[in-house]
């Protein structure tokens, strides 16, 4: 194959059951607090203790700077997502609302500045196949004009069902898909022998639960797949790797630049349409919720407020009809 070499059936069978166990765990992740709590406050704390000395040490190919940190950060923003959710001043609170686009942003960032890092890098490092080049320079770029495109997150809202979801209705399937083609080309440049697990299957877990279970909800199963899957990882480092189940990337060039460049050019197109809103509707890109008017955009709010109720980073100045966009 272009991207990977071969794949067995049995591999593709393991690739679904991953992408349906990360969804079942964020199911059970949403389902109330105090399952969240054990999830990401008891279960870390026993792995760090017990287990991740041991299998995610140096020498590990999870046992790199990267690998650590994301796991924390990752549960980090699980956390705090947690706390938007369940504690009803902070959905209120302009500053607290900050603390999503700051994650993400920073969760981008540190895989930008690891792409970057493997530019230059040939052979075995840590554990893992790298074949750095030009490619890595342009993903890099694509993740920063990821960060760039973040919009609305003063509108962030929190459900009215029994779950308490954590909704951001600016973030819609445009900004998504561009994420996800970014993150899947980032894996697959930095640690492409884990890509098909890590990459395809985890970033699908999360956007199938955004798309089809609770839409709006895309950056809270991000969060909680991510945690899943990295705690998984670093328990059983030989998965993606040596494990009968491995499926090793191809290395080539071509697959590469490909993949990086289909992620340039999704988040480019994304930026050219975040710019057009913001011009065109006089939005301001810190304040309001730059799609506010899009069926995208609009279909979230009408599921999760109350009628009359309007999230304080709204805007549909000169924005006409708003049933009027299709984005």
């Amino acid at each position: 194959m272009f991207l990977f070499q071969n794949i067995s059936g049995a591999d593709w069978l393991m690739w679904i059951a991953i992408i349906a166990a990360l969804m079942l765990l964020n199911e059970a992740a949403r389902a109330n607090k105090w399952i969240g709590l054990t999830l990401f406050v008891a279960v870390p704390v026993i792995l760090t203790i017990f287990v991740w000395p041991s299998t995610a040490g140096a020498g590990s190919s999870t046992g790199t700077w990267f690998h650590w940190v994301k796991v924390y950060s990752a549960l980090a923003g699980c956390l705090g997502f947690m706390a938007l959710r369940f504690i009803p001043k902070l959905s209120k609170n302009k500053w607290a609302l900050l603390f999503p686009p700051i994650i993400l942003a920073v969760n981008i960032m540190e895989a930008v500045i690891r792409d970057f890092q493997v530019t230059g890098m040939h052979g075995m490092v840590d554990g893992v196949f790298m074949n750095g080049g030009s490619w890595n320079v342009m993903n890099g770029i694509a993740g920063i004009i990821n960060i760039i495109t973040i919009t609305g997150w003063f509108g962030i809202i929190i459900s009215k069902n029994r779950q308490k979801d954590m909704i951001w209705p600016d973030q819609i399937w445009p900004w998504i898909i561009a994420y996800d083609l970014w993150n899947f080309a980032y894996v697959y440049n930095c640690v492409g022998d884990h890509s098909f697990y890590a990459g395809a299957a985890l970033l699908l877990s999360c956007t199938f639960a955004a798309f089809f279970i609770k839409k709006g909800s895309w950056l809270q199963a991000r969060a909680q797949t991510l945690a899943f899957w990295m705690m998984f990882t670093m328990s059983v480092p030989a998965f993606v790797t040596d494990s009968q189940f491995a499926v090793q990337s191809t290395h080539s060039d071509a697959a590469l630049f490909t993949v990086s460049f289909i992620a340039l050019a999704a988040n480019v197109a994304v930026l050219v349409l975040h710019v057009y809103r913001i011009v065109k509707y006089r939005r301001n890109a810190l304040k309001d919720d730059v799609y506010a008017g899009t069926k995208a955009h609009d279909q979230v709010l009408a599921g999760n407020l109350p009628e009359g109720e309007q999230p304080s980073g709204l805007n549909l100045k000169n924005d006409g009809n708003s049933s009027a966009h299709t984005v």
